[in-house]
């Protein structure tokens, strides 16, 4: 039953083992984020323990939900813009970071990349992004 709710590629999980695959991952991402911020000095370091701990704690929820659901709903109408944009940003900042070492562009895609993952979370609250919208005083966007 569990299964036929989640949709997940991972069948054979118990419930108990995908709470601890939860609990696993978001730990870990958790770890990366704080540890990013004890290297806000050294930017690239920080930029890409950043982004590792932001693509655990999106991977955790995949074992709460299934992966193959989380997938689907990431990539519904309503959010496909600000799945598309935190995605490639992610991938640009680690791009930016390990391959060009490039500092200025590591940091402007980091900068993205926290806006996007902002207003994809906002995508999943009822009247989110309306709210933040009506804050900046923007109408349409």
């Amino acid at each position: 039953m569990l299964d036929e709710l989640t949709g997940s590629i991972c069948i054979d999980l118990t419930y108990e083992q995908r709470l601890y695959g939860f609990a696993c991952c978001a730990g870990m991402g958790l770890i990366c984020s704080f540890l990013s911020s004890l290297l806000w000095m050294q930017p690239m370091k920080f930029a890409l323990l950043y982004s590792i701990g932001n693509i655990l704690s999106l991977g955790s929820t995949g074992f709460l939900t299934g992966f193959a659901r989380q997938a689907k709903n990431m990539f519904k109408a309503t959010r496909l813009v600000a799945t598309l944009m935190y995605l490639g940003c992610l991938i640009m900042t680690i791009v930016s970071a390990c391959v060009l070492k490039s500092f200025p562009l590591t940091m402007v895609f980091l900068i993205l990349q926290s806006l996007a993952l902002v207003w994809y979370c906002l995508s999943y609250i009822p009247g989110g992004r309306s709210v933040l919208k009506s804050c900046f005083g923007i109408s349409n966007f």
